[in-house]
């Protein structure tokens, strides 16, 4: 069974993907799918702090993304693969509370379940490569 806080960045996933892929306005679709899910108000919050924190950063996130990963531009990647790398690079990057490897791990999670066969690797070892940012 899914944490709460996994719930949340799931919701966010699916925000940013559906922005991303369809052109939704993201605060709309993220409230309609904070009631979808029947996330509590601490997970609600934590949803709309990881939308905004990637939206808001992400030119930031999406030039990290550029540098760690050169040989798969941008635009490029699947859709679910480069949200799930903003959603784990902004927490990673942007203070709240989730430890570099933990954001790894639920971002490999998250691609087990809505990437690719090949989306769990891929993000890994981006992921990895940013961790080694941060730790510089």
């Amino acid at each position: 069974m899914a944490t709460q806080r996994r719930k949340a960045r799931i919701v966010a996933l699916k925000t940013l993907y559906e922005a991303d892929v369809a052109g939704h306005v993201p605060e709309e679709t993220l409230e309609r799918l904070i009631l979808d899910a029947h996330l509590a108000e601490a997970s609600a919050a934590f949803a709309r702090e990881l939308v905004v924190g990637v939206l808001t950063n992400q030119e930031r996130i999406d030039a990290i993304i550029a540098k760690v990963a050169p040989a798969w531009p941008l635009e490029q990647l699947p859709p679910i693969d480069r949200n799930i790398l903003r959603v784990a690079i902004r927490e990673m990057l942007i203070h709240n509370g989730t430890p570099v490897r933990a954001a790894i791990n639920e971002a490999v999670e998250l691609a087990k379940t809505f990437g690719s066969d090949s989306s769990p690797k891929f993000v890994n070892g981006v992921l990895g490569s940013v961790s080694v940012m941060v730790a510089q």
